[in-house]
């Protein structure tokens, strides 16, 4: 069981940066693949970036790719996404998630992902 709490959102401008964190519980934090998604209103929730359990790969989606960076801390068990270049198209609620699956192929998919934070908004004004 892994628990998942998101923080650091809130209102950002056009080009401004923003810097999320999760943190989570439970001893086995190392063995998770964690990911980042968001969901706009009315539309669905999508994938925006991952990274392996040791750190050492980093998946993103093409809408932030170059602007976005994840990384991880194993020894405090959180993970964060930087947003850099903000857009008002990144306004969104956004979740991290915890995946045992460690295939390259399974990043992007919500359906790997057995554990989610509850989110935390960003909204980016123009």
């Amino acid at each position: 069981q892994v628990q998942l709490v998101e923080s650091g959102g809130g209102l950002g401008q056009a080009g401004g940066s923003l810097k999320l964190s999760c943190g989570a519980s439970g001893r086995t934090f190392s063995s998770y693949s964690m990911g980042w998604f968001r969901q706009a209103p009315g539309k669905e929730r999508e994938f925006v970036a991952a990274i392996s359990s040791s750190g050492d790969s980093t998946y993103y989606a093409d809408s932030v790719k170059g602007r976005f960076t994840v990384s991880r801390d194993n020894a405090e068990s959180t993970v964060s996404l930087q947003m850099n270049s903000l857009t008002p198209e990144d306004t969104a609620v956004y979740y991290c998630a915890a995946s045992p699956r460690r295939d390259s192929g399974s990043y992007r998919a919500i359906s790997s992902y057995w554990y989610w934070g509850q989110g935390t908004q960003v909204t980016v004004s123009s």
